[in-house]
């Protein structure tokens, strides 16, 4: 299967708590992505992941419900068609 272009975005609702296991998975998954922003908010400890991605839709899958598995953490993605 082909690889595709996409993006994901990551909530997380408190870095203390869940900082290094959303980092341990992204370590983990690291071979997809492209580029990488995280943006926290430092008054209320949430923070937003931004990912741009190259992978196949079962991998995306893999990654974002890893992701989404994850205590106080929520996920969103989309590939292009092609």
């Amino acid at each position: 299967m082909d690889r595709r272009l996409g993006f994901v975005g990551i909530i997380v609702e408190d870095r203390k708590r869940s900082a290094a296991a959303v980092n341990e998975v992204l370590t983990l998954y690291g071979h997809l992505v492209v580029a990488r922003t995280g943006i926290p908010n430092r008054d209320d400890g949430r923070s937003v992941i931004t990912l741009v991605v190259e992978a196949t839709p079962d991998e995306i899958g893999a990654l974002t419900g890893t992701l989404g598995r994850l205590q106080g953490v929520s996920v969103k993605s989309a590939l292009s068609k092609q």
